[in-house]
């Protein structure tokens, strides 16, 4: 099943299908190790779900909701 970053529950992994965006925050995304192939997993989303923490490639990274939303995922099981 595909759906975007921002739409994954607490506890949900997936792995990076495509990374959309306008130029700079795409750039932003795939220097910070969200690449295509990359697994995710959601950690934590602060109470107004803005923002959200993942681990991806073994490290903690905090984004908004407007950058996870240019993350399309494949949801793993």
């Amino acid at each position: 099943m595909e759906k975007t970053l921002n739409e994954f529950g607490i506890g949900e992994r997936g792995v990076v299908k495509s990374v959309g965006g306008e130029g700079r925050i795409k750039r932003r995304l795939f220097d910070m190790g969200i690449t295509p192939g990359a697994e995710i997993f959601l950690r934590k989303k602060a109470p107004l779900g803005d923002p959200i923490e993942v681990t991806v490639r073994g490290y903690e990274l905090t984004l908004r909701k407007t950058e996870a939303a240019c993350v399309n995922m494949e949801v793993s099981i």
